[in-house]
């Protein structure tokens, strides 16, 4: 055997944007440096938020002596699966009443957007469907198309959705690409807060969105990753899905929990399955247990038990409704306050989508050369599409923030 390592012809792979962001943000020794990159919350003082309710949870369960770290089922907590799929479709559900939804805990919203997506490409409308074409929204969350490309889909196409003039949804592009879909296409759409725009379709959008779905044959998959963290109501910021079962529709829903727990690193997420009769959601549920056991056997139970302890617990409930709504509340003021401080410096363009939009992220509207300026020049870090975390914004660098957004402006129009 010739001498050398059977890794030799491995080239490496660029970094992961948003983590390399954060990488050259700490290695920045600057005193006004600012992380607007960062896809998770942050209090006004910039750091990481227990939300007390969790804290109260964790307690609980360590003072629980009949817990144990025995094996969870395949397919996860049972009371966590069902409890997560009953906030997302809602208390009055009649999809859960006539026993037509599963759940499968998963690994996060990725690892629920993965068993999905290898579930899909097995068995839906008929069996080896690589060639099914999948469609995702442009811009979408970057991991959308890897996740899809990793299952083996061949054919991952974008619909437009960003209106780059208007600074708004595309509507009309967007139902122009569903039209010339080929029927039982598979269609990504973020529940709520879509990433990286925070711009959603209004209800009335969404009703038209639903009426081409159906009438096209297509296959709806849902992101659900900010249930309740986008506007501080657990039903509203549901509204689609639900809207969606109440039309008949057979669909997926991948649920996080990372940013509405603030249960990041526990990697909690569900999987929901919604279809037109209990055997049949039986039938796809016994298909995914199959392809967890091949990716992890089975899920960890900590981040699950916080969920489900949480969402079981009228009192707890309640406090965590209130905790969210406390993340929500501080995301809508920084954006009315950095909207209103660039309208006092007279930033050219228009900045009113700021509050348009919803969620943790905002599509600025920065152009590349605008960016730049912003990382070198002021220390502020962004995506390079122009996304920034509002959570990254605080009182203390508000100003600041918005001084260098007008200059970049100004200089690089």
């Amino acid at each position: 055997m010739a001498a050398g390592s059977v890794f030799a012809s491995v080239p490496r792979a660029p970094p992961v944007a948003v983590f390399q962001l954060t990488a050259d943000f700490r290695e920045d020794a600057d005193p006004r440096k600012v992380n607007l990159g960062v896809g998770a919350y942050r209090t006004d003082e910039g750091q990481p938020w227990v939300l007390p309710v969790v804290k109260k949870v964790e307690q609980k369960i360590a003072n629980d002596a009949s817990l144990n770290h025995e094996y969870l089922p395949i397919l996860g907590l049972p009371e966590f699966r069902a409890n997560a799929s009953r906030i997302a479709l809602g208390e009055d559900s009649r999809a859960i009443k006539e026993n037509r939804v599963g759940g499968v805990q998963c690994l996060g919203g990725t690892g629920a957007l993965r068993i999905g997506a290898e579930f899909l490409r097995r068995w839906y409308n008929g069996t080896n469907n690589t060639a099914t074409p999948v469609y995702i929204s442009s811009p979408s969350w970057e991991n959308h198309n890897s996740v899809f490309v990793n299952a083996g889909f061949k054919d991952i196409r974008a619909y437009r959705y960003w209106d780059a003039a208007k600074r708004g949804l595309d509507l009309e592009g967007l139902l122009e690409d569903m039209e010339s879909a080929p029927e039982f296409s598979i269609f990504i759409l973020h529940a709520c807060a879509h990433n990286p725009t925070g711009t959603d379709p209004t209800l009335e959008q969404w009703r038209h969105i639903a009426a081409v779905m159906k009438r096209r044959f297509l296959f709806p998959f849902f992101d659900s990753a900010y249930q309740g963290f986008a506007s501080g109501c657990l039903d509203r910021d549901a509204w689609a899905l639900r809207y969606f079962v109440s039309e008949g529709f057979e669909l997926f829903c991948a649920q996080s929990f990372s940013k509405n727990f603030g249960l990041y690193n526990e990697r909690v997420g569900n999987l929901s399955v919604v279809g037109k009769d209990a055997d049949n959601v039986q039938r796809v549920l016994s298909q995914m247990e199959k392809i967890v056991r091949a990716i992890w056997s089975n899920p960890p139970s900590q981040g699950a038990r916080i969920v489900a302890t949480t969402l079981t617990c009228p009192q707890l409930f309640a406090e965590w409704k209130d905790n969210v709504k406390t993340m929500a509340d501080r995301v809508l003021l920084m954006r009315s306050e950095l909207r209103a401080r660039l309208q006092a410096l007279g930033t050219p363009g228009t900045w009113n989508h700021i509050t348009e939009q919803i969620g943790m992220f905002s599509f600025t509207g920065l152009n590349p050369k605008q960016v730049e300026y912003m990382i070198k020049e002021k220390h502020i870090y962004l995506m390079a599409s122009g996304r920034i975390n509002m959570c990254g914004l605080t009182t203390k660098n508000l100003d600041y923030v918005a001084s260098s957004i007008h200059e970049a402006v100004t200089k690089f129009q």
